[in-house]
């Protein structure tokens, strides 16, 4: 079991029985947080309906800055979006844009949706894998989720990571909506690769940092491959357009209850 060291510091008052005045011993402890103690820390958390905002300690001197967009209370299983933000250089508040092009279609189905800040990391990084896949984890066991409805998407960098967990986590994820990102689904030997969960790929026709031919070409190996990729061309947007993405978004979201969540 991994751990991590915490400081705590502890006064200790000596009376000292001569003319000096007291004086104060500071002794250091140490205490293990393990994951046991992260998965009690989530169990706790209060979750209200809208934007909720926490930080939880985790093993070896890391914490999950992460966002909870939480639906209107009901008794039906919910669907869950695990969303993963572009790069940002490290901003503590990456995780939190989300309200421009995902939460009114989310709302729509009453989802939740888990936003992590990755950090100056890449999505598919193992310190980022272990919180994706931890805080995923943890949500389908507290909360009234459905498992058969849980998605991965993320915008440019997100959207990179999102290819990869659905490609990685098929177990998973029922679906992936990857928007303005560039996955090479070629292999070492250069086959095709198969993606074995379905995606709703959305790319910009002027996105100016990820070309549309060469998304489109590895979208089109993949699905020769026998991927399920159905693959959207945002008219006349660019990569840094992200507002711009919400009516595909809503369309993406269609298409998980008409065409995925039969």
């Amino acid at each position: 079991m991994k751990t991590i060291k915490i400081l705590i510091i502890s006064v200790s008052t000596l009376l000292l029985f001569s003319c000096s005045s007291d004086s104060v011993d500071e002794e250091v402890k140490e205490v293990d947080i393990t994951f046991e103690d992260v998965d009690k820390s989530f169990s706790e958390l209060v979750v209200n309906e809208g934007n909720n905002d926490y930080t939880l300690e985790v093993p070896d001197g890391l914490s999950w800055n992460f966002r909870v967009t939480a639906p209107e209370p009901s008794n039906e299983k919910k669907s869950l979006f695990i969303n993963l933000h572009g790069a940002a250089g490290g901003s503590p508040d990456a995780h939190k844009n989300t309200s421009c092009y995902l939460e009114a279609a989310t709302a729509s189905i009453n989802a939740y949706v888990i936003s992590p800040n990755g950090g100056t990391n890449l999505w598919f990084e193992p310190i980022n894998q272990s919180q994706v896949m931890g805080l995923t984890t943890l949500a389908l066991k507290y909360w009234n989720i459905d498992p058969e409805k849980v998605v991965v998407t993320g915008y440019s960098n997100g959207g990179i990571g999102s290819w990869f967990f659905a490609e990685t986590q098929p177990e998973v994820f029922s679906a992936g909506i990857p928007m303005a990102s560039s996955y090479n689904t070629t292999n070492t030997n250069g086959e095709a690769r198969e993606i074995p969960t379905p995606l709703y790929v959305i790319h910009a026709e002027n996105d100016e940092l990820f070309p549309l031919s060469e998304t489109q070409a590895w979208v089109d190996q993949s699905v020769e491959a026998g991927s399920t990729i159905e693959f959207v061309v945002a008219g006349g947007l660019t990569h840094t357009e992200l507002c711009e993405y919400a009516s595909y978004f809503e369309d993406a979201v269609d298409w998980l209850t008409t065409s995925i969540w039969k």
